[in-house]
C-alpha cells in the first residue's frame, strides 16, 4: 500500500509536499517528488519519511507547475532506495510515474518488456507499469504524420494519452491507481478497471479567470486539507487528464479495452474493503462513502455480535487500540452500554506497525508505540477493540501489557472478520502461514478458543463478513453512492481479477515472506548502485 498525489498548480512542489505529509500513514519506507518545469523533470526521492527526504533546500529545486509525489510501503520488490518512486523514462517525451497497488501478472509483463528491448532495472511492478505505458505511448506517437513530428517540442496529444492508458489496461491485471507526469503536457492519472485502489480528485480557485488548480490523490482528506474542493473519484477503468498549460479544465476518459468473449461489458466495481477497515484516514470519502461513518457502523454491528454470542458478558470497559480502531470502539461501547476509555497512549513518532517490513521489527515496535494507562485498566475486565487482527503480533503484545498493568480479564474484539487469505492488490498479507486466523482454520472457519489462547486473551470476537459488507454498502446507500460490491478477498479468498490461483499464491508466499524480506534487505545495497534509470536528483 502506498500514497500517491498529482498536482497542477504554480508552483506544484508545495502542495505535493503537504499532500505527502497527509499521506504518510500509507507508506513510511520511502518518499519522492517529480515536477515538470517547461519540459525539464526535477526529481528528489530516497528511503525515509517525507520530512527527512524532502527538505526546504530540495523544494527550491523542485520547480514547475505540474508534478507527482509518492510515499512507499513495499509489498513488491525490495526496500532498496533504487525502488523509491516516482520512476522515470526519457522516451517518449519524458515520463515519470508513481503507483499504488500491485500487478498480479508482473512476471509475464517483465518478460514481454525484455522482448521489446525495454530494460527493467528493479523488482518493482511500478517500473514495469511505467515501461508498459511508455511503450504504448510510443506506439501512439508513431501514427503521427511526418509534419507533426517536426514541431519542437513535440507535445503529447490527448488522444494518444487515452489510447496509451487503454493499452495499459489491456495488458496489466491487478489493483492499481497511477499518477504520471508527461513533460510539457501535465498529468495523466488512471485507476484499475475494478476500482480496487482509490483515487480522488479536486480543484481550488474561483475560476473567474478560467483557471483552476487541480490535485489528485489516494484519499480525499488530502485534498480538503489544502483547500481543494472534492470533485469526485476517478471512475474505475478511466483516465483523468489535467493539462499543465491553460489550467482551466480536466477531462475524464473511459479507457476500458473491449471485453473478451464471455466477459461482462464492464468489470465489477469492487474497491478494497481494507481501505475502510484500516488504511484510509477517517476524514476521507472513498467512492462517495464516508470512512468515518462506515467505522461507526462496524462498531455497532460488532457490539450486536458480542451481545448475541455472550448476552451475560462481564465487560467493564471498552478500550480501543489506537488509532484506527477508535471510531468503531466508541460506537461498540455505546451500543453495549459500557464505559469507553482510552487505555493506551500512542507515541506519535513511531510508525504504523502493520506496515513495517519484518515481523521482529513489528513486535519490538509495539511497546515503543503504546503505553498503558493503569488507572483505566487495573482491576477491570477489559474489552480491547482493534480494527483487525492480521498476524496477531500487535494484539498479543497489547494484551500482555494490559495484564501487566493489572487488568483482571482481557477480551479482544476485531472490527473486521478473520483474515484468512493473502491480499494480492497491494497490502502486505503475503502468506497464509503468517495469518493468525488461517493458522487456526480447521476447514469450517477459525477456532476462536485456539486464537484466544494463541494471543493470550480470555476471549476473542470477530466481526462477521456480511456485517462488515453491510456497514459499507448501507452507508453508501445512505449517502447516495452506487457502491454495491467490495473486494473482500483477504476474508473470503474470492479475488476479483484473473491470474490469482494456487500457483500465483504459492509464488507470492515464497517471494514475500519475512525470510525473503531479510534476504532482500541484506542485498539491497547492490541495487542501490544500479539505479541508472532516473535523472539527476534536484537536491
Amino acid at each position: 500500500m502506498c500514497g500517491i498525489v498529482g498536482v497542477v498548480a504554480d508552483p506544484a512542489c508545495g502542495p505535493i509536499y503537504e499532500a505527502l505529509l497527509a499521506l504518510q500513514h500509507r507508506g513510511q519506507d520511502a518518499a519522492g517528488i517529480v515536477t515538470d518545469d517547461e519540459g525539464r523533470l526535477c526529481l528528489r526521492k530516497d528511503n525515509g519519511m517525507v520530512n527527512d527526504i524532502i527538505t526546504k533546500s530540495n523544494l527550491v529545486n523542485l520547480t514547475g507547475s505540474a508534478g507527482i509525489g509518492h510515499v512507499r510501503y513495499p509489498t513488491a520488490g525490495t526496500s532498496s532506495c533504487a525502488e523509491a518512486q516516482p520512476f522515470y523514462v526519457n522516451s517518449p517525451y519524458g515520463l515519470a510515474l508513481a503507483h499504488n497497488g500491485n500487478l498480479v501478472n508482473t512476471q509475464a509483463l517483465a518478460v514481454e518488456m525484455a522482448q521489446e528491448l525495454r530494460h527493467i532495472n528493479t523488482g518493482s511492478d511500478s517500473e514495469v507499469l511505467l515501461n508498459i505505458f511508455a511503450a504504448a505511448l510510443t506506439a501512439s506517437v508513431a501514427t503521427r504524420s511526418p509534419s507533426q513530428k517536426t514541431q519542437v517540442p513535440i507535445v503529447a496529444q490527448e488522444i494518444e494519452l487515452v489510447e496509451a492508458v487503454r493499452s495499459v489496461m489491456a495488458r496489466c491485471i491487478g489493483g492499481y491507481a497511477v499518477v504520471a507526469v508527461v513533460a510539457n503536457y501535465g498529468l495523466v492519472c488512471w485507476r484499475d478497471p475494478n476500482g480496487i485502489r482509490p483515487l480522488a480528485y479536486g480543484r481550488r480557485g474561483d475560476g473567474t479567470d478560467g483557471s483552476y488548480e487541480y490535485m489528485v490523490a489516494s484519499e480525499s482528506g488530502t485534498l480538503q486539507a489544502q483547500g481543494f474542493e472534492l470533485v469526485g473519484d476517478v471512475p474505475p477503468g478511466s483516465a483523468l487528464l489535467v493539462p499543465r498549460k491553460g489550467r482551466g479544465s480536466c477531462s475524464i476518459h473511459d479507457c476500458l479495452p473491449p471485453p473478451l468473449d464471455g466477459a461482462p461489458e464492464r468489470p465489477l466495481h469492487a474497491p478494497c474493503v481494507f481501505e475502510f477497515v484500516y488504511f484510509a484516514r477517517p476524514d476521507s470519502v472513498l467512492d462517495g462513502v464516508s470512512v468515518y461513518r462506515t467505522r461507526l457502523r462496524m462498531g455497532e454491528k460488532l457490539a450486536r455480535t458480542i451481545q448475541r454470542l455472550w448476552p451475560e458478558h462481564d465487560i467493564d470497559v471498552v478500550v480501543p487500540v489506537p488509532d484506527t480502531a477508535r471510531t468503531s470502539a466508541l460506537e461498540c461501547a455505546a451500543t453495549l452500554g459500557i464505559k469507553y476509555r482510552e487505555g493506551f497512549i500512542k507515541n506519535r513518532y513511531v510508525g504504523r506497525t502493520f506496515i513495517m517490513p519484518e515481523q521482529g521489527l513489528r513486535k519490538k515496535t509495539v511497546r515503543q508505540k503504546l503505553s498503558p494507562i493503569g488507572s483505566e485498566l487495573a482491576g477491570r475486565n477489559v474489552l480491547l477493540v482493534d480494527d483487525s487482527i492480521v498476524r496477531g503480533t500487535t494484539c498479543s503484545e497489547i494484551i500482555q501489557m494490559a495484564r501487566e498493568t493489572g487488568a483482571k480479564r482481557v477480551y479482544m474484539a476485531s472490527a473486521a472478520p478473520p483474515v484468512l487469505y493473502p491480499n494480492v492488490y497491494g497490502i502486505d498479507m503475503p502468506t497464509r502461514e503468517e495469518l493468525l486466523a488461517s493458522r487456526h482454520d480447521k476447514g469450517e472457519g477459525p477456532v476462536l478458543d485456539e486464537i484466544a489462547k494463541d494471543i493470550g486473551a480470555d476471549r476473542v470476537f470477530y466481526q462477521e463478513l456480511p456485517d462488515l459488507v453491510a456497514s459499507i454498502v448501507e452507508e453508501a446507500a445512505a449517502q447516495g453512492s452506487p457502491l454495491a460490491a467490495l473486494d473482500c478477498s483477504c476474508f473470503d479468498g474470492k479475488y476479483v481479477t484473473s491470474h490469482v490461483g494456487n500457483d500465483y499464491l504459492s509464488d507470492l508466499a515464497q517471494s514475500r515472506n519475512d525470510s525473503s524480506r531479510k534476504l532482500y534487505s541484506s542485498s539491497s545495497h547492490m541495487l542501490d548502485r544500479l539505479d541508472g534509470n532516473a535523472p539527476p536528483k534536484a537536491s
